[in-house]
């Protein structure tokens, strides 16, 4: 059944390469970061965001389809204000 959701989520950001989204990652002890990026591309076992870093700075953060499984992050497309679909 996991490996079927993991399924699931990989094809949700695999349609959604290209598109805006907002990132709520949770960094342990109480501590979330908000970020706003691309997803640039989306591999078998990890998905790459591009995060304006402000000051002419572009940063790359990857995180794997099981951290969108525990949610450990929350991925928000921006312009339809909806969560990729974990079932």
């Amino acid at each position: 059944m996991e490996r079927n959701s993991l399924a699931k989520i990989r094809a949700s950001v695999e349609s959604c390469v290209g598109q805006k989204v907002r990132l709520k990652a949770n960094k342990g002890r109480k501590k979330t970061t908000i970020k706003e990026g691309i997803i640039e591309s989306a591999y078998p076992s990890i998905f790459v965001v591009v995060i304006d870093g402000g000051y002419n700075s572009i940063r790359r953060v990857s995180y794997s389809y099981s951290d969108i499984l525990t949610e450990t992050v929350e991925v928000t497309l921006c312009n339809e204000e909806r969560k990729i679909q974990i079932s």
